[in-house]
């Protein structure tokens, strides 16, 4: 379970390449090319899509997030072989970002909507969100709730790799539920319990704008479990399939 293999190595290694990078070159920098910007928001570049796995907050951000790469990649790179492991885990990155972002375009939509009801021109609001600030006579209009939603679906980037490690221990659990984990060491607990108390813990820690792996803030815990979905719909797909045993070299 320790062991480390290519792929997952080679990920680690990227993934602290860029975060060292963006402490010598500067957060606001990177943050602005490669984190996730919402589809409307004029930093929204294409890349994005996978750049964003490979940002991470802070330090504890990414420790957490390689740590549990570190304990769970590399037995599903090894059932599976190094190309199949990279398609799963960049898959469901991808799949974590476009449920938050299906989950931010209702939740701005519905916010930016009241106020075009209201008689505000919708492009005098965009012109406001694109310069980072918001009018307070909004704060009349929309509910706290609603302000959140605007602001923060539109001018909050998402970034970080664990919607991509929430389909990593999704698949672990899928194919190894009853293999046991020791907590700090001592604790035996089976893999399908740890990983539902992440997943379900991090969905009620998400309504109350907090985490339990990664960085705080937004709708951003629809990634992780966006991540978890894809991970066992792909888990789904592959058993039911022919190719469900082979490996990709």
């Amino acid at each position: 379970m320790f062991r480390m293999t290519e792929v997952v190595k080679q990920l680690i290694i990227i993934n602290i390449i860029f975060f060292v990078g963006k402490i010598i070159i500067g957060q606001n920098i990177i943050d602005e090319y490669l984190a996730f910007h919402y589809f409307g928001n004029p930093s929204f570049k294409p890349w994005q899509i996978i750049s964003y796995m490979f940002i991470h907050a802070d330090i504890r951000h990414i420790f957490f997030n390689m740590l549990l790469l570190f304990f769970f990649g590399p037995s599903l790179e090894d059932q599976w072989g190094g190309s199949k492991f990279l398609f799963f885990y960049l898959s469901c990155g991808v799949g974590a970002i476009l449920a938050t972002q299906g989950i931010s375009y209702f939740a701005f939509h519905d916010s930016l909507n009241i106020l075009v009801t209201e008689g505000y021109n919708k492009a005098d609001v965009l012109a406001v969100l694109n310069e980072g600030k918001y009018m307070a006579k909004w704060e009349e209009v929309l509910t706290l709730r609603e302000l959140n939603n605007l602001i923060g679906s539109y001018s909050i980037a998402t970034l970080g790799a664990s919607g991509a490690i929430y389909g990593v221990l999704a698949a672990y659990a899928f194919l190894f539920p009853n293999r046991e984990v020791y907590l700090m060491f001592v604790l035996p607990v089976k893999v399908k319990y740890l990983i539902a108390f992440f997943i379900i813990g991090d969905l009620i820690a998400g309504f109350k704008g907090q985490m339990l792996i990664g960085n705080a803030g937004g709708t951003a815990y629809f990634a992780h479990i966006g991540g978890a979905l894809i991970g066992f719909l792909m888990m789904l797909y592959w058993k039911n399939h022919q190719f469900k045993n082979n490996r990709w070299n």
